[in-house]
């Protein structure tokens, strides 16, 4: 494209490449304009020609070059010079569209064979010559079974991860044997614990009881390793570690051959409480040994399950309601405390999966204001998965007992670390409520609620639990890959409720370090066992 001046000054003419056409001509009347009003003209040409020459080399690209004449290059320029554009591409766009609903809304074909990658379809398409409505058909088919992998394979993940939940991992298993033969073998790994003289302080009133229920010794030693090393008054912490038969060799062993002085820590196991027999807990020996129940928590977890219609989350939660743990009585004993221990008046009972990280003295200054149960309440929280619970997460409101009881927006509180005041709870009947509702889920086939022990203890300890400030017990590490590092700094307890424990290969590999900080890996056990050894 050309600009030329004639050399009067009187005209302008604007002319294609080859000079032959002239696309716009412009006389001048000398008597009539000014140089100033010219070079405006100028100007403003000057910043047209630009637009008219990208618009012109579109139209190019879009096959203008095959026209002949200059009334083709009109019949293509007017349009978009008007703003008028052909909607042929559009109209194929809808016609697509139709198609695709029309697929949508049909069953598919089922002599329809589906190649096995996208480029085969896309040379099937070209040898066969396959129309629209074909061509959707086969791309709906291959996404749905592509859907159907990919939640098949989701829910096998999901079962392989609820095994290895399940599961005692080498090293652990490893621990408790060579204890539990340290035991028998060696004096030192039976001495009394603790020292004659120190048995009085175990019912003193002016130390800071803990009570710890476990058949992990691992877990165990992290948990009172680390409230002694986080404790400004070690020398006034007493703990009391419960354990169950086949334990209480390796868990003594462990801790007679690894004390943590200035602490006090008692072993006992569950035979050794004359209070625990069949007269004082008989819903849970139904628990433990009625078949249906056992098989229940230890038998085929997809067996008669739908699983098309349900969610992988769905399905995640109906697995971890089926923790065998759920049906041991060391996760129920947390509800026989003042029995138990009848000369305490305050104590703070403790999961074996938390670790602590602060001085925890306060706690005992805590008003509960009349309650039992000083708890972080889980309601709270914009967290979906642990700090937003209300009643209706755990409870089947379509049973009418559940329905006419319970209200479903009550808001929901954890287990893990809990203040207990257990001369308020003595003239309770938190302990009847909670066996009279395990009982009643027995009799409707474990239709009331889904999730192991804390159901009914919500519904036994309702209008005796005091809310404390949730800093002092962050949950959720068990759970959420995306847990706030920052957060897990700052809290009091950090709770790994969850399948992915820290000692589970299947633990979060970046919170992992908040637990292992607290093991002994110099101890000849430990190494020798090759715990969490990569």
């Amino acid at each position: 494209m050309q600009l030329r001046f004639s050399p009067s000054m009187r005209s302008i003419t604007i002319s294609s490449t080859n000079g032959f056409i002239d696309l716009m001509k412009i006389k001048v009347a000398a008597r009539h304009i000014s140089y100033r009003t010219l070079f405006h003209t100028i100007l403003i040409l000057a910043f047209l020609l630009p637009f008219v020459f990208i618009l012109t080399a579109v139209v190019t690209l879009e096959g203008v070059n095959k026209c002949s004449s200059f009334d083709c290059l009109g019949r293509r320029l007017g349009p978009r010079l008007l703003g008028r554009v052909d909607d042929s591409g559009q109209k194929l766009v809808r016609d697509f569209y139709k198609v695709l609903n029309q697929v949508n809304a049909e069953d598919i074909p089922t002599d329809l064979k589906l190649p096995d990658s996208f480029s085969n379809l896309v040379s099937e398409m070209k040898d066969n010559q396959y129309d629209a409505k074909t061509f959707a058909f086969m791309l709906r088919a291959m996404m749905e079974k592509l859907e159907k992998e990919m939640r098949e394979s989701k829910f096998a993940e999901l079962m392989n991860k609820h095994f290895a939940a399940s599961s005692i991992p080498k090293g652990i298993h490893c621990l408790s044997l060579r204890l539990t033969d340290e035991y028998s073998s060696n004096a030192h790994a039976r001495k009394q614990l603790p020292p004659p003289e120190l048995l009085p302080l175990l019912s003193d009133n002016s130390y800071h009881h803990f009570i710890l229920a476990t058949d992990n010794i691992l877990a165990a030693s992290v948990v009172v390793t680390s409230a002694v090393q986080s404790s400004k008054v070690p020398e006034k912490i007493v703990f009391h570690v419960i354990t169950d038969k086949k334990t209480y060799a390796g868990m003594h062993s462990w801790f007679a051959l690894n004390p943590v002085s200035p602490a006090i820590v008692e072993v006992k196991g569950v035979h050794q409480f004359d209070w625990l027999t069949r007269e004082n807990v008989p819903v849970l020996e139904a628990v433990e040994n009625q078949n249906g129940i056992r098989d229940y928590y230890h038998g085929n977890h997809v067996a008669g399950a739908n699983l098309s219609d349900t969610s992988p989350r769905t399905f995640a939660s109906k697995l971890q309601a089926r923790s065998p743990k759920y049906i041991s009585l060391l996760n129920h004993l947390r509800i026989y405390l003042p029995e138990l221990f009848p000369n305490l008046n305050k104590v703070v009972f403790l999961d074996d999966d938390i670790v602590i990280q602060q001085d925890l003295s306060p706690l005992w200054d805590i008003d509960l204001q009349g309650k039992v149960n000083g708890a972080v309440e889980t309601c709270r929280g914009e967290d979906e998965w642990v700090m937003s619970k209300h009643f209706r997460n755990y409870f089947n409101f379509s049973h009418p007992l559940v329905a006419k009881n319970i209200d479903p927006e009550e808001c929901a509180w954890a287990y893990g670390m809990n203040i207990f005041d257990l001369k308020t709870w003595r003239k309770t009947k938190i302990r009847e409520t909670y066996h009279y509702w395990v009982r009643e889920n027995l009799k409707s086939n474990l239709t009331l609620w889904k999730l192991g022990t804390l159901p009914p203890a919500l519904i036994a300890f309702r209008g005796h639990v005091h809310p404390i400030d949730p800093s002092w017990h962050m949950l959720g590490l068990g759970y959420q890959n995306k847990t706030s590092i920052e957060k897990v700094k700052k809290a009091a307890v950090i709770h790994y409720n969850g399948q992915s424990k820290p000692w589970l290969q299947i633990g979060f590999e970046h919170l992992r370090p908040f637990w292992t900080k607290y093991v002994n890996y110099s101890n000849d056990f430990i190494r020798n066992c090759h715990i969490l050894d990569s």
